[in-house]
């Protein structure tokens, strides 16, 4: 069981407060389900997109923000969220937990019911940032970020083995830590 160990965290046991959760890849609306189901308040920002394949045009809803999904909660619910399946971990910076003001997720929902077209980058990425791999098989492995291959890969560099292997990577995929291998802002 994971606890929760920092004081300074802004998770209290009377005020329910928003909170960003990291989810595994494309597993944000099972994990809204599931949460749902439990009775904890969740948010999932889907922006609602026309694809088109071919000849076949498809409407679809993706997340706004691949991996992650807001829950307003109180340290009592806690636990609940993080034993929820395909939870990786509350966004945290500098291991604290920062709420959401209510105002910032109001202004979510209004951009995603308003119909605005929004496109969400990643973090900025220069060649030496730390980085984690946060989709796919290899989940959780860290490494350093070279260079950016092409608008779908970035090459990664993963020496956790021995062995210095070069990899390219999805953006989507990785996300930016700081020397100690903590989140860091802004991703």
């Amino acid at each position: 069981m994971r606890k929760l160990h920092n004081t300074r965290s802004q998770l209290v046991r009377d005020e329910p407060r928003w909170f960003a959760l990291y989810t595994r890849f494309k597993r944000e609306k099972q994990i809204l389900s599931r949460l749902q189901e439990k009775g904890v308040k969740a948010y999932l920002p889907l922006q609602k997109l026309t694809r088109r394949y071919g000849n076949r045009i498809r409407h679809v809803e993706l997340p706004l923000i691949s991996c992650y999904i807001f829950t307003k909660i109180t340290l009592q619910e806690y636990v609940t969220v993080l034993r929820t399946e395909n939870v990786v971990d509350f966004v945290k910076f500098s291991n604290t937990m920062i709420a959401i003001p209510e105002r910032e997720i109001r202004l979510l929902q209004q951009v995603v019911d308003g119909g605005y077209e929004v496109e969400v980058q990643p973090a900025a990425y220069q060649a030496g940032d730390k980085v984690e791999i946060v989709g796919g098989s290899l989940t959780g492995t860290t490494g350093t970020f070279v260079k950016r291959r092409d608008k779908k890969n970035f090459v990664v560099d993963l020496s956790g083995i021995g062995y210095a292997l070069r990899i390219a990577v999805p953006p989507e995929l990785i996300r930016k830590v700081d020397q100690s291998g903590i989140p860091a802002a802004g991703r």
